[in-house]
């Protein structure tokens, strides 16, 4: 595929997300939401792109993919009124839907749509598949970086503003209540990746994101981590508990040792 018909397809999601706008200020304000997350991951996976050496032809389906990751959101939460795929549907297979319907990717080859595809299909789920060949494994994790250095941002941003501005659909319906849940503790005592089953309160939500540092990929997204001080800024979101620190201070030098 090359970098033309990228900037079309790039033309072609602007068109499409510009449908989903209505005039309620609320909802338009959760789409615009997604529609600014696209185009900073679209950045992400560039800026990691260029940091590892990816050649022209591979950047342009890196981005492609960016572009595309999450275009099942929008109908989503049309459809819904929610981001959580297990009150509404899987966002990435309802994106692949909307893809194929629209033949987005007719101009790639069989080998390219069965990359851009999968990786799309894998960027949110818990684990990658085994039996994956590793060119399609690096692209699933080039996505899966991109995606969380941008909602880090995006989360932390909303906590810092989330009195001026409050959405149930950011926090995915998750009560605010000043607890966390066991299992979500001992699965980052663990040095595991949280299950999004397993959360129970908003608190579980920001030490999910904390537990993503143990699925990130690349040198250049740990870096990022640690040049932001996500860990830093998610803790102080957090309840001031000993077992919470001792938790942090484990992602902390799991960052630290890819650094």
């Amino acid at each position: 595929m090359t970098r033309d018909k990228l900037n079309d397809l790039k033309t072609w999601v602007t068109e499409y997300v510009s449908n989903f706008y209505s005039d309620d200020s609320d909802y338009n304000y959760l789409i615009r939401l997604k529609e600014e997350h696209t185009i900073r991951v679209c950045r992400n996976i560039a800026m990691l792109g260029e940091e590892l050496g990816l050649s022209d032809q591979d950047m342009v389906l890196a981005e492609t993919i960016a572009l595309f990751h999450d275009i099942g959101r929008f109908k989503q939460y049309k459809t819904y009124r929610t981001f959580s795929d297990f009150v509404s549907e899987n966002h990435a297979r309802l994106g692949l839907r909307q893809m194929a319907i629209h033949g987005v990717l007719s101009a790639c080859t069989t080998a390219e749509k069965r990359l851009i595809t999968r990786a799309i299909a894998y960027h949110n789920a818990a684990t990658l598949p085994v039996n994956e060949n590793g060119n399609t494994l690096f692209f699933m994790r080039l996505i899966r970086d991109a995606d969380k250095l941008d909602i880090w941002k995006l989360f932390i941003d909303y906590c810092n503003e989330r009195e001026k501005k409050h959405s149930s659909a950011i926090e995915l319906g998750l009560p605010d209540d000043p607890i966390y849940s066991q299992r979500v503790i001992e699965s980052l005592k663990q040095r595991r990746f949280v299950l999004m089953q397993d959360l129970k309160t908003l608190n579980d939500f920001k030490l999910l994101q904390i537990g993503w540092v143990y699925d990130l990929n690349f040198v250049p997204s740990f870096q990022i981590v640690k040049k932001k001080k996500y860990l830093e800024k998610l803790e102080e979101a957090l309840p001031q508990s000993k077992e919470i620190k001792e938790a942090v201070k484990l992602a902390h030098n799991h960052v630290n040792s890819f650094i």
